[in-house]
């Protein structure tokens, strides 16, 4: 079927100009799940139809190729240059049967499917949808498997219309994943966003938070959002948001009532409302930062006495040697200092959902009201509802190298059990940072 690319990509158009559409915090993934492999959504059967719409992407388009993955499959399937690589996860070992769904508009075309390496070749023909047998291969360790499909020759307009990849065989015997919920494949092909939540030590209210972030070399991909401080009600953090600009973040809720509003902001700084997934005020630097490189934030959250509350957030950049201050936003009805501490990694671009990321984070300290800087060393990590719904399993947090640090995406093997907990070698060094001098 031919597909008008447009019309296929204006929610991703609109939800990239927005930068995050999800309000993404440790609380968006109700109750305390199960295990993954208890929670698993897809029940044992003979055989899997495993649909391109949620589990497909065109991994490699070649230049001017119009191939897309829409609600029915893979579409616009013409240039022999272009792969499309589909997902999908066992827990088992032996023997892994596939077979492709595919309908030929006209004439007949031969394409090669390649299932974790292993090469086969097939001719398929005919316009309605058949199921073709591909071939077997033998499944060694458990976690994600890869089928690319690409097209070599054909005589019709195009190679075809592929709906779905079908599994069988003893790997396939329980504990399938992949995605299956139709109305979400938007957020599964996203990718699982995952946070870390940091305890604030009882009898302590914080006013100030601050965290240090670096992003490891090769992480940073397009779509990446890596979110240092969050609290409730927003977050301050890095993106990527092309191959040509990045950008620090810092966005503020709007309350139940009310509307946040910009009190003030730092030079070249970009203040505007943004909606989707609730509303609220957003402010943004232009800066093109590096891996690498640790990046220190700090934000203040305080009642500014008439009912409303203030959030202002600063970063320093080793580049410049200073700390740079993004914006003040006034919450109105809202009495609060700083609760819900936490860090998240996202990618919020649905095509680069099969590229993994990573960050890591380290040096956690809040300031309570008395004045008194107190680090945080005990972490909690959760994954949101494509996580939790066994929608996929490339989500991970933990400890490395004595930072916390927070993956996802890529299809991975080893995952995380959601609300496994994490504790820190403590530093001794509060942030060195001269609160009353801050511009």
């Amino acid at each position: 079927m031919k597909i008008n690319k447009f019309l296929s990509s204006y929610a991703l158009i609109l939800c990239t100009l927005l930068y995050s559409c999800y309000k993404d915090t440790p609380a968006a993934s109700a109750g305390e799940p199960a295990a993954a492999d208890a929670l698993s959504v897809v029940p044992p059967a003979s055989s899997y139809s495993v649909p391109l719409a949620g589990n497909g992407y065109v991994t490699t388009l070649a230049p001017g190729g119009p191939e897309v993955i829409t609600a029915n499959g893979l579409g616009n399937w013409t240039n022999s240059g272009s792969i499309t690589s589909v997902y999908f996860r066992l827990a088992l070992t032996g023997t892994l049967n596939v077979s492709v769904r595919v309908k030929v508009p006209s004439g007949t075309s031969n394409i090669r499917v390649t299932v974790n390496g292993t090469a086969f070749t097939k001719t398929i023909t005919g316009n309605s949808y058949t199921t073709y047998s591909i071939g077997s291969v033998n499944i060694s360790a458990a976690g994600y498997v890869k089928v690319d499909l690409q097209g070599i020759s054909r005589t019709g307009g195009y190679f075809g219309d592929v709906s779905d990849i079908i599994i069988s065989g003893a790997a396939t015997a329980n504990n399938v994943t992949y995605a299956n919920d139709a109305a979400n494949y938007y957020w599964s092909r996203r990718g699982p966003s995952v946070h870390m939540s940091y305890t604030i030590p009882s009898g302590n209210t914080a006013e100030w938070f601050y965290n240090e972030m670096t992003v490891p070399a090769g992480e940073d991909k397009i779509g990446s959002y890596f979110m240092s401080n969050g609290f409730s009600g927003g977050y301050f953090g890095i993106q990527v948001n092309s191959a040509t600009e990045r950008r620090i973040l810092f966005s503020v809720w709007d309350p139940k009532t009310g509307t946040t509003t910009l009190v003030r902001k730092g030079p070249g700084v970009v203040d505007n409302t943004f909606g989707g997934e609730g509303t609220g005020g957003q402010s943004y630097l232009l800066f093109n930062w590096q891996t690498g490189t640790t990046y220190r934030f700090l934000t203040q959250i305080k009642p500014d006495g008439t009912g409303a509350t203030l959030y202002s957030s600063w970063i320093y950049t080793p580049e410049n040697s200073s700390w740079r201050f993004l914006a003040t936003w006034k919450r109105p009805n809202t009495v609060s200092y700083y609760t819900g501490a936490h860090s998240f990694l996202e990618n919020f671009l649905d095509t680069r959902g099969y590229l993994g990321r990573k960050v890591r984070y380290n040096n956690q300290w809040i300031r309570n009201t008395s004045g008194t800087w107190i680090e945080l060393v005990n972490g909690r990590f959760t994954t949101d509802a494509t996580g939790t719904n066994d929608q996929r399993r490339d989500y991970a947090g933990g400890l490395e190298s004595g930072s916390f640090y927070l993956q996802n995406g890529g299809f991975f093997a080893n995952y995380t059990a959601y609300g496994s907990t994490f504790t820190r070698t403590a530093t001794g060094i509060p942030p060195s940072v001269n609160l009353s001098t801050l511009p």
